[in-house]
Parts: structure tokens; sequence; C-alpha cells
């Protein structure tokens, strides 16, 4: 069929369901889609009771997860088998009744339906009820509700249990939800045409119902759906920042970005950055496109309406539409920004509060009035349009433009809401609402003739369906959730680098962590910290049968089962979610505070189902607070505080009780318990927004109620801070004595960004933030004269957390967050930065870390200061690159956390690496700090498929103690690293049989050779000469030796010469001997072309003598799929891209085995282009090696002889002609016939696996 007929035909069935009874109707949907089968029931009634009858005979369904008493009416619709697909197709499918997998599941489908009684559910619900109907049947039931105007389609995927074959597991529900029967959205009638039974066959030819079933999770795989979405976005915002301006603001530095900065002053950005033009109009199209996405997740929760998004209501309110003029964002957009949702809506107490300002200069940049009234027709009816919007406050719209600290007559613009005629802004009305048109952004994908496409911003989000409720691991809604907004943001900040050509946040080094990854981390982290508490206090760690860590992770699982603690065990736990503080140092969008937060509200809801503990904790800490300021001696300002504390009260009751119960759990968490740091103020602002959405998700619309019910956001300036996490500021010594008077003004801090927080309107805010200002200047005084540096107080007092254009030059927890023992924990994904990109940093970091050394990336030094802030046995958690295990510049690292954990764990996953958008392969690290003891232990964890599997079959362990690693690093008395990675990770165990067997035998290749890298000229256009030059100047032969340039040379074992394709210009002479000689010519030649000014040599004492050495075996820098140390008796010359050695035939016997090519994919780094391994001359030094083979001189002469001209090996392919080495080198070692088996084994499974974790790149988003 067509796919435009049967979109129709779809549309056609659904409108169906406004009249008619479900069974029909859905039977009819399901038809349409190619579903259709006469195995269905003959019931005499759809009501509940006789559903229960006649399905749930053994009281299987919780009544209330099923929300049995909202049911009007449930149908058994009909069962698909093989046999109706088959005919469906006229049997020109092949589909298979066994599918030889999952058989007991995936052997036909249920279709039922459900009529509810209410008009909407929220998505849990309506996955609660799917999991209870699935549990009746040994087959997946699909499920379609209808609720008043709308219809739920539900999907379950199931598991058998590993525990037990006879059962299966219910995993994710997966929801095509709210499908508006008598209009249903565009984005719902594709997802339903991609389901039909014909689309999925072409798409995917399943043969089974396994396949038919991972084809409907592909097809819904919510990742593909955000791929789509970006990808439109990307080409729209390349477009849309060529064609805006937004003004130049030309006081500040924090509102554009940069590369990671870590020097002193403003930063954020650079002058010379914030001046361009692209890097501005980046910046603005940004915060432009997270504001409006925003908008439309409030769009549908129904806070603002669809006319303003609509082009003819548009067109009926505005002067002029013309598609380069700028009136649809200015009038609209603007004002909806800043004067509306950040403006309290009009009362009849205050009836003008939202209104134009005045003419001329009154209300001269108050920024939350009205503004363009000439661009409306009806600037009356304008405002009419915005009138049912609330307040939301939070300060995620609040405008930009502020007055200069310096000068307050000078307004420093970056979102240029004026109504000035010399406003520069200009953002066409046709970026929103253009057709379909061809635009050239070849330049901008390194593309040539590629044609792109774009349409109007508002068209785009019109094609899609979103969803206000983020998904989790176990409800996913097809559609376009709130974690969107951080993958566009991560993707796109901020605009493309003019001199890098590369996206700034890239430059920053951040990617997107993806959810999967998330939620294991923030799993580990919770357990960790949690058994502690528990630890702490006096649990046994046996108590009711089962062990703390395994009643965590039946705590943390998602699952309906109840938890496994008792109630003093409960109480404890939800007493240390109270006072749980949790930092992301490097939070970007905020996916790692974000997972925390949904994590720790699921905890509560398993632990304290109805808030009951949770609010009184609250209520706990404002009344601790009511009894501390009932000693106040100023009576006036005691009754004005305990009255403040109070109302506080009243608004904790009225949170709890007004909303749902989530949005109490959600509120004070992230007031009490989250904070996040990043160097982008943008950043933090899409974090910040993120917890925005995540809380009016949980608020009841009324209304009736004033601001329509809705709770205003709280302020997260002091939760969520743009500052420099690698800086801190210098403090004088621990004093003896310390001026009292400080931490009385650092508690009324406190105590003002606290309320702050809850601060609803302007005034009031301005009030609190005029305070803080007051406050922070009081203590750089009172600082200053306990003998802080003056630099030190003039920052601090400097830094004003309610400035969103600015990032601090320093991180200091104390002043920012009021956090003075640390956090319980760190968790994060810090900047991959490679070190040739810090190099103006170094000095600076050198100073303040010990694990600093001159090679090391940017995230190195965030695990030193992620240590740092830490408390006591506080939880340290990363995923970052894997480089710094098997590395020189790792091992400080590695020492510093030896010297400073108390145990850790590190794991990475063999099968794919974890970003999709980072060609880097990474580990996951989990540590606590504290001192390590005799019992302090690393766990090495490997998961064959992904990293949190919960498998055990899928996982291999490896666990040393810390004195055990500390050895296996240590050399002559100093600690010169290990290969973390490649032994403890990724080493099989016959890797440990051979070190047992030859631990008398094998020897570090370091010490026994000398690998050496080889030559740089530093001039290869000089020193390299192919033989038309050489004929071209005469030089003549003593002057010329044979050079091995490039790996490409290599074609055997034994250096062919005839492959050589250069010769060296190698003279040791001086100038005086060398008269008359074409040399000297050449040498001349070479001078009047700049040559001998090159550094490289400059710095020899004739510039044209590279001195000669090289060896009788050739090893390769990077390899992708072969093995081989080459054979070089004739001594020819080496470049740099290849290392060199004397070696005995014994050993470069050995290093050619099946063995020594094991030993080379562990002791290498992983992670080049397309999966190449890369060793430098330290790892092969490194290698263990066979120094004596014992087979006598004639025989290795005899196999050397026999591998000489063979190719470099490929495990892959029959290898026969290496088995008389391999032999050889196995004898030596005594090695079994299974363990020889394990060898060959092992190092195709190592290069595989390299290979493939280099495609895998993973597609979830």
């Amino acid at each position: 069929m067509h796919e435009t007929s049967l979109k129709a035909d779809i549309h056609h069935a659904l409108n169906r369901f406004t009249a008619g009874g479900l069974t029909e109707n859905a039977t009819q949907l399901l038809n349409v889609l190619g579903y259709e089968s006469q195995r269905t029931l003959n019931r005499d009634t759809n009501t509940t009771e006789a559903f229960l009858k006649d399905f749930d005979a053994d009281d299987l369904i919780n009544s209330e997860k099923a929300l049995l008493h909202e049911w009007h009416t449930a149908d058994f619709l009909f069962q698909l088998t093989p046999d109706e697909i088959r005919q469906h197709t006229q049997e020109t499918l092949t589909f298979n009744e066994d599918p030889g997998v999952d058989e007991s599941i995936y052997q036909s489908y249920l279709f039922l339906a459900i009529k509810l009684k209410g008009d909407t559910y929220s998505r849990t619900a309506l996955a609660n009820i799917t999991r209870e109907i699935n549990k009746l049947y040994a087959i997946p039931a699909l499920l379609i509700f209808q609720h008043g105007n709308a219809l739920t389609f539900a999907i379950i995927n199931r598991r058998l249990s590993q525990r037990d074959s006879d059962l299966d597991v219910l995993e994710k529900v997966t929801l095509i939800k709210d499908i508006d029967v008598a209009n249903p959205h565009r984005a719902h009638l594709d997802i339903l045409a991609d389901l039909s039974l014909d689309a999925l066959y072409q798409q995917h030819e399943f043969t089974n119902f396994l396949e038919l079933h991972q084809a409907w999770q592909q097809t819904l795989d919510t990742s593909e759906l955000n791929r789509r979405f970006f990808k439109e976005i990307a080409d729209w915002y390349f477009w849309a920042v060529s064609q805006v301006t937004f003004p130049l603001d030309k006081g500040r530095q924090g509102g554009s970005v940069n590369a990671y900065p870590l020097d002193k002053g403003r930063q954020g950005g650079s002058a010379d950055a914030d001046a361009d033009e692209t890097v501005r109009n980046a910046t603005g199209i940004i915060r432009l496109i997270t504001r409006l996405i925003f908008v439309w997740f409030l769009k549908e929760k129904g806070l603002v309406p669809n006319t303003l998004f609509n082009e003819d209501d548009i067109a009926a309110l505005l002067t002029d539409i013309d598609p380069q003029e700028s009136t649809y964002y200015k009038a609209i957009l603007q004002n909806l920004f800043f004067a509306t949702l950040n403006q309290e809506m009009n009362t009849p107490e205050k009836p003008n509060t939202r209104k134009f300002r005045g003419e001329g200069r009154q209300h001269y940049n108050i920024t939350s009035l009205y503004r363009y009234k000439r661009h409306f027709k009806d600037p009356e009816a304008a405002l009419h349009l915005f009138v049912s919007i609330p307040f939301l406050n939070g300060g995620l719209f609040e405008c930009l433009d502020k007055p200069d600290p310096d000068d307050a007559k000078t307004i420093l613009r970056i979102d240029g809401f004026s109504d000035r005629d010399d406003n520069p802004l200009s953002v066409p009305n046709e970026l929103f609402f253009s057709e379909p048109q061809a635009v050239n952004l070849n330049a901008v994908y390194g593309t040539k003739n590629s044609r792109y496409t774009v349409r109007g911003l508002i068209h785009i989000l019109n094609r899609y369906k979103f969803t206000i409720a983020e998904n989790t691991p176990i409800e996913q809604e097809v559609a376009l959730d709130p974690e969107l907004l951080g993958q566009v943001f991560e993707n796109l900040l901020a605009a493309f680098n003019p001199e890098t050509g590369t996206t700034a946040r890239k430059q920053t080094g951040s990617f997107y962590t993806p959810r999967e990854v998330v939620n294991y981390m923030v799993d580990e982290s919770l357990i960790a910290y949690l058994k502690r508490a528990l630890d702490a206090s006096g649990f046994p760690p046996d108590k009711g049968g089962r062990g703390v860590d395994s009643k965590l992770r039946h705590l943390l699982a998602y699952n309906d089962e109840p938890h496994q603690f008792t109630d003093t065990e409960t109480e404890h736990l939800i007493t240390a979610i109270d006072t749980l503080k949790i930092l992301d140092p490097a939070c970007g969008s905020g996916a790692f505070p974000m997972g925390i937060l949904h994590k720790l509200v699921f905890l509560l809801s398993k632990l304290d189902s109805r808030n009951a503990q949770w609010r009184q904790r609250q209520i706990d800490r404002v009344q601790g607070a009511i009894t501390a300021s009932e000693k106040i001696d100023d009576s006036t300002f005691r009754e004005s505080a305990i009255k403040e504390l109070e109302r506080e009260i009243e608004s904790i009751n009225e949170a709890f009780e007004r909303n749902a119960l989530d949005y109490g759990r959600k509120l004070y968490l992230i007031e009490n318990c989250i904070y996040g740091v990043d160097i982008q103020p943008i950043a933090t602002q899409i974090a910040k927004l993120r917890f925005f959405i995540s809380l009016i998700v949980e608020q009841k619309i009324d209304d009736t109620r004033e601001n329509r019910g809705v709770r205003p956001l709280p302020n997260l300036e002091t939760k969520f801070v743009a500052a420099n996490t690698l800086l801190d500021v210098e403090k004088p010594a621990q004093m003896s004595l310390r001026n009292p008077e400080i931490d009385t003004k650092e508690q009324a801090l406190e105590e003002v960004r606290r309320r702050h927080f809850t601060a609803r309107t302007p005034r009031t805010k301005d009030r609190y933030r005029q305070r803080d200002a007051e406050l922070r200047a009081e203590i750089s005084t009172l600082l200053k004269r306990d003998g802080f540096p003056s630099e030190t107080t003039e920052r601090i007092a400097g830094w004003d957390p309610y400035d969103q254009n600015v990032t601090a030059d320093f991180f200091d927890p104390e002043w920012m967050f009021g956090i003075t023992d640390g956090f319980d924990v760190v968790i994060g994904n810090p900047p991959y930065v490679r070190q040739e990109k810090i190099k103006h940093l170094k000095s600076t970091l050198k100073k303040r870390y010990t694990c600093y050394t001159g090679a090391a990336d940017l995230y190195v030094y965030f695990y030193e200061r992620g240590l740092q802030l830490l408390s006591p046995n506080g939880i340290h958690t990363f995923i970052c690159s894997n480089s710094w295990l098997d590395v020189n510049y790792g091992a400080p690292l590695q020492k510093y956390l030896l010297d400073n954990t108390a145990g850790a764990v590190i794991c990475h996953s063999e099968a794919e690496r974890e970003f999709e958008s980072a060609d880097i392969n990474t580990i996951v690290s989990i540590l606590q700090n504290g001192t390590p003891d005799a019992d302090s232990h690393l766990r090495f964890l490997t998961f064959k498929t992904f990293i949190g599997d919960p498998d055990i079959e899928n996982r291999r362990e490896r666990t040393r103690t810390y004195t055990e690693l500390a050895q296996a690093g240590t050399r002559e008395n100093r600690y010169t690293g290990d290969k973390w990675g490649g032994k403890y990770l990724r080493a099989p165990d016959i890797y440990w049989t051979i070190l047992e067997k030859g631990k008398d035998k094998l020897v570090r290749l370091g010490d026994i050779a000398d690998v050496r890298r080889g030559f740089t000229t530093g001039a290869n256009e000089f020193f390299y000469l192919d033989t038309e030059r050489i004929q071209e100047w005469g030089i003549a032969s003593e002057f010329l030796k044979p050079v091995i340039k490039s790996p490409r040379e290599c074609k055997s074992i034994r250096v062919d010469p005839s492959q050589l394709q250069f010769k060296l210009f190698m003279c040791h002479a001086d100038r005086a001997a060398l008269a008359g000689t074409a040399a000297l010519k050449y040498i001349e030649w070479g001078e009047s072309q700049g040559y001998h000014q090159r550094p490289s040599c400059k710095g020899r004492p004739r510039w044209w003598d590279l001195g000669e050495e090289s060896g009788n075996s050739i090893f390769v820098k990077e390899a992708d799929e072969t093995s081989a140390v080459f054979y070089n008796p004739d001594n020819y010359l080496v470049d740099c891209r290849l290392y060199y050695a004397n070696l005995s035939n014994d050993i470069l016997l050995f290093l050619n085995s099946a063995i020594g090519a094991m030993f080379f994919e562990l002791y290498s780094r992983s992670g080049l282009g397309k999966g190449a391994r890369s060793m430098m001359v330290s790892d092969y030094a490194d290698v263990p090696t066979l120094e004596n083979i014992n087979v006598g001189k004639k025989m290795t002469e005899s196999v050397l002889r026999q591998i000489s001209p063979l190719s470099p090996r490929k495990f892959a392919n029959s290898e026969s002609e290496w088995s008389d080495l391999d032999a050889i080198i196995f004898d030596a070692l005594h090695l079994t016939q299974g363990e020889q088996d394990a060898v060959s084994e092992a190092v195709i499974n190592l290069v595989e696996s390299r290979l493939r974790k280099a495609r895998s790149l993973k597609g979830k988003s």
C-alpha cells in the first residue's frame, strides 16, 4: 500500500474511535496496519469483572497498580500466529513458528483493548497496567488504551529469567501515547505507518515473532527519533547562524564560548571571540533553540496556547510578517520569554502587572514588561494572547540585558530586548515559517556537492511529538523528551569556531553521556553511599538474611516488589538521602544531575510511598531554623524571621498537598542535595531548564487558583554555577583563631541564598540579590583582615551567582554552595581535552596538582580535583578516556589513587563505545575517598556486552590489592606505572597462565634491549631523496643510505630493499671536506630554502649531519589487524614512524609468535582511527619476552628463514605457515594443547574486539 494512502486509512480508522465500540474500532485499526486474525474469544461481556474471571483465576493482578477501578471495559481482540502472518502476505513471507530463541516467550502475540474512565493518565499509570496484564500471559500482549478522545499503544519487552527458565521478566514498556483520535498528530500517523506489518517487513525482513518484536522495538527506539530531530535542528542551526544578528556585548566575555579556559580573569570566551559575529550569533541561536524547545514542552502541558505558533494566527496579529523582518521573534517570542514567563500574572489585586512599557525612557531596561507595541495590529488583543500563560520564575527567562556594573547608564546587550530604533537584533521570520528550501551547508559539514534542505523552526517542531516526562529505563514514550535538550546542547553548543572548524562544545572536550551509562554510574554511586550510611548506623551486614549490598541493588532495581529493609533501616535510608550532597564538576546540560534526581525520586517512592517521612524531614529542617531564630536578641527581627519560616512550613505543606507525589520529592532533593558546575554559563542554564521541566511535569493545573495553580519554579543560581572547577582560591593555612563575625556573616549569606531559592517576585529576588552582594563585600573585608590574600578576597566578593553571562575563574564549594565538609558523591564525565590544547595552562596545573605531567590530558586533573572535593569516605564516579590506564602520563594518577583512595572499581565494555559522537574508548571508575589499608583493593570489571549488564555470565572480574598493584608498577624504588587496562581489563586468563608458567623465563624487553625511536630529520623534503632527485643532483652513493620511511614498505618479515622507495642524505663531513662535490651544492641549495633554520636542524653542530643509528629489528608504531617485528639484518636506517632495536634471534622469533602478538595487543593503546592500536617505545619496553627459547642456533636460524618471506600475521586467516614458530614458543613455556588453543583464540578475540568496538559507536541517545 502506498504510504500516503496508508496514512489516510490510519487517519480514518482513528476517527472511527469518536463513535462505536472499542473492540470493533481497535480491530479495524489493527487490520489497517496488517494485523488480522480470527483467533479470538466469544465473550458475553467485556466488564472488568468478566475479564478478571476469564484471565486472572490465580489473582495475579495487583488491583491498585492495574488501576482496576479506572477500567470501563476490557476486551481480548485476537491472537496473532505465524499462520495469520503468512496468510497476510499470501505465503510470500517465510515465517517460522519456532524462532529458536526465547521460544517460551515469542511464539505468537496477543492484542487487547482497555477503555478507561478518565481522560488523561500518566505514562507510569499506563505502563503499570501493561505490566500487570502481561503477568497473565506466557506470550507478549500489546495493549490499546482508549481514554477520553485519545488512544495509547503499549508494548512490553520481556526476557527469560536468568534464575528460572520457566519464568520471564517484564522489562521496559514503550508507549505511543495520547493519540488524538479526532485530529491525530502527524508524528503519530508516521509512527503507526512505520509499525504496519508491510513497512516493518520491508525494513527488517523478520522471519519469526522474536524478530518481529525486535523490529517493533527498533522502530519505536527513541534514539533514532532523536537523531532525525537533531539532524533537522542542526541543519536549521547552521543556516540560521548565517542569517541572524545579535547585539555585540562589548563589555562581557561570558556570553560566548571558547576552548576550555583556565586562566584568570572573566572567562567563558575571549574579547576577540566575543566580538566575532559568528560565535556571538551562534550563542544567541543556541539560547533561542533551547528556550523555544522548553516552551514547546510547556505547550505539551497545556500552559502555552498553540495560537502563538500558528502562522495564520500570527499573520492576523502582526503588522508585518515579511520573511526578512524580525517581527515574530521580537514581538511574539521575546515578549513570551521575558515579559510573560518571567512576569507574574495579572490578578484582581494587581490587574496591570503584565503591560507594555511606557514611552521614551519610562521603564527603561525593565525587561519584564512588553515591548514592540508598534508591531501589533491590536496591542490589547496581543496582551490577551499571553494572559493565560502562568508565571514560571526560575531565572531561565530573565533577560540577559543588564546595566554595566561599572557604568549604570550603559546597558550590556546580549538578548537585545529593546524597541529602540538602533537595536541591531535581527532574527528573520523565515527562520520560523519558511517552507522547505535548499541551502548550501557543504562548507559546514565538510562535504562536496551534497544537497541540504531546511524548513522553518516552527514547522520542524510541529513535525514531532513531544512529551514533558523524561523517559526512564522501564518507561519510554515514543516522543521527544526533555533529555533532548541536553543532546541538542551538547551537539551544537555554541557555534562554529572559525579557527578550528569544530563546534565549541567539542573544543571543551564535552560529549553527552548516554542514559544507560548514567543509570549504571548513578546506581553504583548510590549503593556505595547508602551502604556506608547503613554501616555507619551500626546495622549488621547480613541483617534480614540478605547482605546490604544485595538489598540495596534490589531497592534500586526498577521493579514493583516491596523493598527488603526494616522500618528502622528505612528511616536511616531516608535520612541518608535527605542529607546527601552530590556534585557534578563538569555538569554540561545535566545528564548526571538528572539521573541522580530520577533515581532518588524512585527510591523515595519505594521507601516512603506517601511522603510521610520525607515531608516531615523538610518541616523539621525549618522547625530547627525557627528554634534557632527564637534566640535572636532583636525582637522585631526575631518575630519577622519566625513568621517567614512559618510561611515556609505552609509552603512545604502546599507543595506536597497540591501536586503529584513526586513534586515534593523533586523540589527538596533539588534544593538540598544536587549541585553542578560547568565552565560554560549556557550549559548550566540548560541543566537548570531540565530541572524546571521535571518539576513542571509533576504540577497539577488548576485554573481556579492563582497562577493557574502552578507553583513558580525555584531559583537555581546557587545550585548550578558557571565556574572553573579546576581552580580554587588561595587561602591562608588553618588558623587557630577565626573571626567569629565571619561565621555569622556566612550563615546570613547561606540563609539569604536559601530564601532566594524560593523567592517568586522580581522585587523579592532583587532584594535578596542586593543583600547577597552586601554580605559578599562584608565577608571579603573580614577575610582580608584575617589574612586572606587581596586577590582571593576580591575574587570572592566579585563572584555574582546571579549573573548568568559570566564564568567564575575559580570554584570554591564553601563560598558558592555552603559546603564545608565535602560532597558525599562526585560524579560526572570530565572534559576530554588533549594535552596539546592546554599548553597555556600547564604552569598553572603543575602548581596545583600532584598528578601533573606535561603529557596528561585535562581529565586527569579532574580526577584529583574530584577527590579533593569529597567528604571523608565519599564516592567518586567518573566516565572518561581509558588512556591513563596504560600510558606513561597515567602513572602519577595511578599512584595518586593508590595513595588517596580506600578502594576502587574500574570497568569497561569489550563490545561497544559509550559515546556516539566521540572516537575514544572509555572506562567507568568508582573510587572511595580515604586512606588505604592492607585490605584496600581494586576490582577490574570487563563487560562482554554493555557496561552494567546484570548477567554475571557476561562479565569478567579481576581483583588486586593496592599492595600488589604498587609492587607491579614500581621499578628502581619508584612507581612508574603499570598496564592496568591491558593486564587487568583486557587480558584473557591465558595471559596470566603464561606469566605463571614463564615466571623464571620471561623478562621485560626493556631490561635486555634498547628500543629506540627512528630519527627525525626535521626536513624530510631535503633528506629523503627518490631516484629522480638523486639523478638530478648527481649525489655520490657514499652520501646516500637506504631508509625505511614507512611501515608500508615492510611487505615481509625480512625487510626487502627493493621495496624501499627513498635514500637518505647521510653526510658527516664538514664543508671543507665537501668542497667541489654535488653533496655540498645540495647542502647550499637546502640553505637557500631555509631548511637549516628549522628547529630540529638548527640544533645540530652541522645541520645536515643526522648521525647514524639502526638495529636488526623494526617495530611499528601503529597496527590494525596484523602483528610483526621485522627482521632488518642489513641495518637499514629507520624513520621516526618506526622503532628499532638489536635483538637476538630467539627474542625476534618470540615477538613474532602468537604469544608475542597477544602481548602486543595487551600492552598497546587502542582508540586510534578505525580501531588501530598504537605502541610507544615505553610500551614495547614493558612487553615480557623469552630471552632463550632453548632450541639451538640452527633451529632458530631455520625458523627465521622460514618466516622471513611471510607477510605480517593476520590471525583471522589460516596460519599453518607460522605453526612451527608457535610450536617452539609453546614448548619453551610448556603449554598444554588446551592452553595453546587458548592463545590463538585470545589473539583473534582481542583483535576482533578492538576493531568491533571502534565500529560500535552506540546509537543510544
